[in-house]
């Protein structure tokens, strides 16, 4: 059972089959972690409201990248299904504040993968889709897997990230942090492309989720090192 709020959801079947999508590029969002978000092109502020009325849940999804980064950004806004990427999150709102200059502040809190079936026609300024969580209904339960997670193998890499970035981190809270919210949240906040953040995101279980973050961060260190470009094609 996954609770996100107020709400509870026993298996895949409590979430809606169709949902509004917001494309973001380099966005991360896992199972039983938080996203703020700062809303206020006009089409996604409909999104939000439209969200409230409903059931409260958004998928947040990756484009699928582009040969010229400088136009990604563009090129999201009018992608066709195919040039999204096929799997996202869910995302239900769990905080909401309006700031008085036409913005509204959000918090997501990550429920479960999805995948995408298909964009639907609408009349709304933004993206609705139907989508499939059957796939991924072990994201529903909580801490599912993480006693398979290289606890010590993520540890070592962040502090090698840390050292190399001269950063600090708190330490006391990261070893409260369970296996899940610790691997699901460096994941989240780790600063990569889309291709690695869709890795991160279609890890087939927590455990190969850890890996793949400690291979990619690894990858990016030597390079680091090197001065040499360090992605996933």
């Amino acid at each position: 059972m996954a609770q996100a709020g107020n709400a509870l959801y026993d298996s895949p079947r409590d979430i809606p089959g169709i949902i509004p999508l917001f494309p973001l590029e380099e966005a991360l969002l896992l199972p039983r972690t938080q996203m703020p978000l700062n809303i206020f092109e006009d089409r996604y502020l409909a999104m939000i409201d439209h969200a409230i009325r409903h059931d409260r849940i958004i998928g947040i999804i990756q484009p699928k990248p582009t040969p010229d980064a400088s136009q990604a950004s563009k090129q999201q806004d009018e992608a066709d299904a195919s040039q999204l990427q096929r799997i996202g999150c869910l995302g239900r709102i769990t905080a909401f504040g309006e700031t008085g200059d036409g913005r509204v502040l959000i918090t997501l809190s990550g429920l479960c993968r999805f995948q995408l079936v298909s964009e639907m026609e609408s009349h709304l300024p933004f993206r609705m889709a139907e989508i499939d969580c059957e796939d991924y209904a072990e994201d529903l339960i909580e801490g599912f897997g993480e006693d398979q997670v290289n606890r010590e193998g993520v540890l070592d890499i962040f502090r090698a990230f840390l050292d190399a970035n001269d950063m600090e981190a708190d330490w006391d809270n990261v070893g409260k942090s369970s296996n899940e919210i610790l691997v699901n949240s460096l994941s989240m906040m780790s600063p990569y492309g889309i291709a690695e953040k869709q890795a991160l995101l279609e890890a087939e279980s927590l455990a190969l989720r850890a890996e793949t973050l400690i291979a990619i961060t690894e990858m990016h260190l030597a390079n680091d090192a090197s001065d040499a470009p360090a992605t996933l094609q």
